[in-house]
């Protein structure tokens, strides 16, 4: 039989895999529909965060800024930058819940890059620290904390 708590983590596992695969397919519109009204995104390294130093990567604490980074990839960036495609592999590691809507999600992740016409190679490897709400009837995320094992390969221009 399939519990609620079946049901929830399903959705969880689901809200991971189809933030891989926007990413992967560059579906920039997509993107901020993974996340709730009341939002966050952040990129730091782990390093950073045990010495207390605030630096991050990327550090769009509201929706707006997630809608930013949108803009910013589409419009300012665009024909500027060199681009990759990406490969997100994810694998959740823990999750429990928070309260009857949240749910405390850790999953680890690598991501690889591939230029245009070039070798692919590891851009990045870390984990998500995610906080994730149900309440609107499907998972969203409320939080998501990308901690980097070190420096990424290259510039990020793509969120992780």
């Amino acid at each position: 039989m399939i519990t609620e708590t079946d049901q929830e983590i399903r959705a969880v596992d689901e809200l991971l895999g189809r933030y891989n695969d926007v990413l992967d397919e560059q579906d920039w519109e997509q993107w901020p529909d993974l996340f709730a009204t009341e939002c966050s995104y952040t990129v730091h390294t782990l390093d950073n965060l045990r010495r207390g130093l605030p630096l991050a990567y990327m550090y769009d604490d509201n929706r707006a800024r997630v809608l930013d980074r949108v803009k910013f990839i589409t419009e300012v960036w665009a024909g500027t930058i060199e681009p990759y495609r990406t490969r997100h592999v994810t694998q959740r590691t823990r999750a429990i819940r928070l309260d009857a809507d949240r749910w405390s999600v850790r999953a680890n992740f690598q991501v690889s890059y591939t230029e245009n016409d070039a070798l692919a190679g590891l851009l990045a490897a870390g984990y998500y620290e995610d906080v994730i709400d149900l309440s609107a009837g499907r998972a969203l995320f409320a939080e998501r904390s990308v901690r980097l094992d070190s420096m990424p390969a290259r510039y990020l221009v793509y969120p992780l």
